[in-house]
């Protein structure tokens, strides 16, 4: 090979290490590369009404583009970079410079804060990650229809139960007539127990009750509000309730027959 053709081929592969070829196995030119989402993070987030609600937004590759949080259902802008525009004091941004995270999180969070938040970037096109909030409120109620009646000596059984509680419910408190209950009684005379499924019930059983035992129960769970049971001990007795639930279909019978007799007359 001559000595001019030599150098041609040198320069060839010269050019083409400019130009971004396979000298050195590198290109020397800068690679451009189009922020994206994390798909790791969740695009769902459940919280419980009462407490704070967690939006995380991750973002790689961002270089100097600027994140921003809006609101989908008034299209209010909540943050933009490291600036919290909400008019809620309640709703705060969280950002570490060196971090690819930005937590929006809703303290004391509501029914009404419940729908579709997005992060999003000002590329051309814009992108955005949308991210739907979903607010519980969890509810307790006794079972029973508002009133119960038991004879002395039997045992009264309560039943609380807790749905719709997305995190495990810490304590269940009952209360007789606002005092909590004591369960440290003779023979264990009263016990409470706890069932943990699809929801949360909590027990309560007085053995061998007594006329001092009625009054209004009353189930504080750690995350709803209080639901309460009136409870009536009896000595043989009938109750007064089911005497006068005769009432209303006496006075029905009643008026069926009088609008026979009035029908019977015009015709």
């Amino acid at each position: 090979m001559n000595i001019p053709l030599l150098g041609l081929l040198l320069l060839s592969c010269m050019n083409e290490g400019r130009l971004g070829g396979r000298v050195g196995g590198s290109d020397p030119r800068p690679i451009r590369r189009r922020p994206y989402f994390d798909p790791a993070t969740p695009a769902n987030v459940t919280a419980v009404a009462g407490k704070a609600a967690y939006l995380t937004c991750r973002v790689w590759d961002i270089g100097n583009k600027t994140v921003s949080w809006i609101r989908h259902r008034d299209l209010a802008i909540l943050s933009s970079g490291q600036k919290t525009y909400a008019h809620d004091n309640r709703i705060v941004l969280y950002h570490q410079p060196d971090s690819n995270e930005w937590v929006l999180k809703i303290k004391y969070v509501q029914p009404r804060d419940a729908g579709v938040y997005g992060c999003q970037l000002p590329t051309a096109p814009l992108i955005s990650r949308p991210i739907r909030l979903n607010v519980v409120v969890p509810t307790a109620r006794v079972l029973g229809d508002g009133e119960i009646y038991v004879d002395v000596g039997s045992t009264l059984n309560l039943t609380c139960t807790v749905s719709h509680s997305p995190e495990p419910i810490e304590f269940i408190f009952w209360y007789h007539d606002r005092a909590v209950i004591d369960y440290n009684t003779p023979a264990g005379r009263v016990t409470v127990t706890m069932e943990r499924a699809s929801t949360t019930d909590s027990h309560l059983t007085i053995r061998g009750a007594r006329s001092e035992d009625s009054g209004i129960y009353t189930c504080s769970p750690s995350n709803a509000d209080p639901a309460s049971v009136k409870v009536h001990v009896l000595k043989g007795e009938k109750p007064a309730a089911m005497q006068t639930n005769r009432c209303p279909s006496l006075a029905a019978s009643l008026a069926l027959l009088l609008l026979q007799i009035v029908g019977g007359f015009l015709l």
